[in-house]
């Protein structure tokens, strides 16, 4: 044993990491104990060991956050390589920087994680509490929360009280009746949202004072109930109010909406946004009565007809078009709305063999447009069997680690959508509203 400890002492880092890669590889080759005893011992063993691996992983991202390292690979953020470069889910990647970011504020967290006495749901419950904290406050949060967990508070308890940390230590320091209660407000003022599966949103925040005015100030009137009989609550007018806001009246917030002309004429098709979310028929059709319709001719397969001509820039049939077909930017696994991103032509328009042709035409996201002509040799360009441009990021020239290779679907499919656009620019095959 001891010899074993001191052969692994001394290894490198980068050793170490490719020993513990190559025993998870292992480890999931091998067949699985038919002893439910043995295996929930082995299963807690295991999941200690991932805690602590958390805690190693958290110290290497904060290095590539900190250094801006991800920048070079085509990623504009650590949260964006983790979600698009490592397949992670939005929520995880984003737990994973939290922690690489917080944790060198919370030493005795990351003391107990990486020393395997302290889950990661746990650290990731107090990282979450002490993120918009100030260090003073952070530490006194450190302490409150960890006493929690010694008293035997499960993950989801902690993250509950959590989320009203500055009310628990005004509490316990005696100055919840503290006559200046902005002076314990968030420096800066925050919101965050979270799509429900309908395709609605969750919204938590808070304003400072100066931002709260002049929300009341905008709100306030246009919440006041409508009538006698309006049977709606505050929190109910007050939402209400603040879509008639964002709407802009008669400069309304525009919101595609893709459906067949089946559905407007009382079918049971479900529309859907360009992001994918389903939308019920019946809604889309109330959605409709207040709003333009535009027609959009399709080809075989649902591939876009030519709209446009040799210009500088992009037509709105056109730009509705690609919004209709990309719902995010084209750069692979970057999930920035479609709606939000650039019209980029695959061609390059500054290298002078650029057109404004519907079948050029890609969105991307304003990062990743202007990244990709500073960085053309780490963009593989190929197209998905939908027809759509996939623009997929190569490592920096040099660097030592091996490229990914291209979809298998790349190889071969580039010239036959092509193909198809070029016979639908002759002429319309098919049709659909």
């Amino acid at each position: 044993m001891c010899s074993s400890e001191v052969a692994v002492g001394s290894l490198s880092t980068g050793e170490l990491v490719e020993m513990a890669a190559s025993i998870a590889a292992e480890l999931a080759r091998r067949e699985t104990p038919r002893s439910a005893a043995v295996c929930i011992e082995q299963a807690e063993t295991l999941a200690r060991a991932s805690d602590v691996l958390e805690g190693t992983l958290a110290r290497l991202i904060a290095v590539v956050d900190a250094a801006g390292e991800v920048r070079r690979w085509g990623y504009p953020s650590a949260q964006a390589w983790l979600r698009s470069g490592l397949g992670m889910r939005d929520a995880r990647a984003k737990e994973r920087v939290l922690l690489a970011r917080h944790l060198p504020r919370l030493p005795e967290v990351a003391e107990r994680l990486t020393g395997g006495s302290l889950s990661l749901g746990h650290a990731a419950a107090i990282v979450q509490a002490v993120a918009r904290l100030d260090d003073d406050d952070c530490a006194k949060a450190q302490t409150l929360l960890l006493d929690m967990v010694d008293d035997g508070f499960s993950a989801g308890k902690v993250a509950a009280f959590g989320t009203r940390i500055r009310d628990v230590i005004a509490e316990r320091d005696g100055t919840e009746q503290a006559p200046d209660d902005a002076a314990r407000g968030y420096r800066r003022s925050w919101i965050t949202t979270t799509r429900s599966l309908d395709g609605g949103r969750y919204v938590k925040g808070w304003l400072n004072p100066e931002d709260a005015a002049v929300l009341d100030g905008t709100l306030s009137s246009l919440a006041k109930p409508a009538g006698p009989d309006d049977p709606r609550d505050l929190a109910e007018r007050t939402a209400a109010a603040l879509t008639s806001v964002l709407s802009g009246g008669h400069r309304a917030t525009k919101v595609t909406l893709i459906c067949d002309l089946d559905t407007l004429t009382g079918g049971d098709i479900p529309a859907r946004l360009p992001d994918g979310t389903p939308i019920p028929a019946e809604h889309a059709r109330r959605i409709a009565l207040s709003a333009g319709v535009s027609p959009l001719l399709l080809g075989p397969g649902s591939i876009p007809l030519y709209l446009g001509r040799r210009a500088r820039f992009a037509s709105p049939a056109q730009r509705r078009v690609l919004e209709a077909l990309y719902p995010t930017c084209a750069v692979q696994g970057c999930e920035v709305p479609g709606a939000l991103c650039e019209v980029d032509h695959v061609d390059g328009w500054a290298l002078g063999n650029g057109s404004t042709d519907i079948d050029r035409l890609t969105l991307a996201c304003g990062w990743h447009n202007r990244w990709r002509h500073t960085n053309p040799h780490q963009i593989h360009i190929h197209k998905d069997p939908n027809g759509r441009f996939v623009y997929h990021l190569l490592p920096p020239p040099g660097h030592g680690r091996k490229r990914q290779a291209p979809h298998p679907w790349s190889q071969g499919e580039d010239r036959a959508t092509n193909a198809i656009f070029h016979r639908n620019r002759a002429g319309p095959h098919t049709s659909a509203a």
